[in-house]
């Protein structure tokens, strides 16, 4: 990594929302009438494809440029307080949207509980429905545990890695010779996003509750067939879902709450302001999300209080 650009990315990284809004002013974040892509009150971590292509134009710029001046506003999402180390990443769906994600440490917990980078954008993309992730932008090459999940991505190992100062790769030559899908039997990735037919155990399903069987219902658990999501309602009403990412390995999977906290984030607020949270899972399984979910808000919204609601399989 060259000294110039990356040192003072590394360095607004330091500096908080304030140092992102100034670099943003002189970079791909400014839409046609002159404020931030990023400040809109509906921004949700993900920057449309005709933003994108605009920028394109109007900043001279390769999309994989534009995601590279995205990381360190997606480096301020980072909520490490374990590692004290600050990670980024930028992932590019095939429609041309872009996610933005950061890497979160539970204080308190195993370190299974975090969520890394790569993990968040990717979930980003994956809430959103795209249908496969083209490219991913990161500080540096990922680890094998990211790149164990980027695979459940895109098992044919095509995705594209963007590290700065080195050439693109493809994931499949970051992982050579992979454990995927097929190896337990499988034909196919998590996206594009399948839907499942969840019926809920005579509950009414209110908005947040609602929100949370949505979640289940676009969950990906071929393995374990657990499908379960979350809905978390924040102090100003706003509601956040999160749906179970299932991974091969096992190990590198991301739970439902993990997935909605991203987005709390991603949207530019706090942990703290959780409420309420449901968690909608089915009554017959061979895994709960029940107590890892539990675990986490007590030690990231104590007050937050928790519903388990059941479902079944239609």
């Amino acid at each position: 990594m060259s000294e110039g650009p990356i040192g003072r990315r590394a360095a607004l990284a330091l500096m908080g929302a304030s140092g992102y809004r100034l670099y943003a002013r002189s970079s791909a974040f400014v839409d046609v009438n002159g404020s931030l892509l990023t400040d809109r009150p509906d921004f949700r971590g993900r920057i449309a494809a005709a933003d994108v292509e605009r920028l394109q134009k109007t900043e001279g710029k390769t999309v994989e440029q534009i995601m590279l001046d995205l990381l360190p506003f997606a480096r301020g999402f980072s909520r490490p307080p374990i590692s004290d180390f600050h990670v980024g990443a930028v992932v590019r769906g095939t429609n041309g949207d872009l996610f933005v994600g950061a890497n979160i440490e539970i204080p308190g917990q195993v370190l299974g509980c975090c969520v890394h980078a790569e993990q968040a954008a990717s979930s980003q993309a994956f809430m959103s429905g795209a249908t496969g992730i083209e490219a991913i932008a990161v500080g540096g090459a990922p680890c094998g545990h990211c790149r164990q999940f980027l695979n459940e991505m895109a098992p044919d190992g095509s995705i594209r890695v963007i590290v700065p100062g080195r050439e693109p790769m493809r994931l499949g030559s970051l992982l050579p010779y992979a454990f995927g899908p097929s190896a337990l039997g499988f034909n196919r990735g998590a996206l594009p996003v399948e839907s499942v037919r969840i019926a809920l155990n005579g509950t009414a399903a209110d908005p947040l509750t609602g929100a949370a069987l949505s979640a289940a219902c676009h969950s990906y658990a071929p393995y374990s067939k657990a499908h379960s999501g979350v809905a978390v309602r924040l102090t100003n009403g706003d509601i956040h879902s999160g749906a179970y990412i299932e991974n091969v390995a096992f190990n590198p999977s991301l739970s439902p709450l993990q997935v909605a906290l991203v987005s709390v984030l991603v949207s530019r607020q706090e942990f703290h302001q959780i409420e309420e949270v449901v968690l909608v899972e089915l009554d017959v399984t061979a895994i709960s999300q029940a107590p890892m979910t539990e675990a986490v808000l007590r030690s990231v919204c104590p007050k937050a209080r928790l519903r388990r609601v059941v479902g079944h399989v239609e």
